[in-house]
């Protein structure tokens, strides 16, 4: 693991890499979901409408949210950034804390729900953080 000066002169992921990423993230968010709402459907039935459409999203999010959560805490890495070599760090250079990844995951969230803005801000920043890593002083750092 990095030490702080170690973490300050870490080499920023280039644009390419981190939507290289994204994409790669997408695909391991749609497996994971399909496999979620498969178990969500066969213990609940129909989620078409209604409190139960409510209740698959709800538990989709919620297993998303462990899976990063989880990933974020134990390594710094979820599996697309093992594959692109790319880890959070916070600004102490540890893994984030359980508390961290949440406040990280909900901001992420609220980036996605404001048509990707908080990604985006990305293509502006110096170190190409995203703006949830930008407030929370979280690093990507080359691993």
């Amino acid at each position: 693991m990095p030490n702080n000066l170690e973490l300050q002169t870490a080499q920023a992921p280039s644009l390419l890499k981190l939507g290289a990423c994204l994409i790669y993230e997408v695909l391991v968010i749609i497996a994971l979901s399909f496999a979620c709402a498969l178990a969500f459907l066969m213990i609940v039935g129909d989620a078409t409408h209604g409190i139960r459409r409510v209740g698959l999203q709800l538990f989709l999010w919620l297993a998303v949210g462990v899976y990063f959560v989880w990933c974020w805490h134990k390594s710094g890495q979820t599996l697309a950034m093992q594959t692109w070599r790319l880890k959070v760090l916070n600004q102490e250079a540890h893994l984030l804390s359980v508390n961290m990844a949440i406040v990280r995951y909900a901001l992420a969230t609220l980036s996605l729900m404001l048509f990707g803005l908080g990604f985006l801000w990305a293509i502006v920043d110096k170190e190409h953080l995203f703006l949830h890593d930008r407030l929370l002083k979280n690093k990507l750092v080359l691993k």
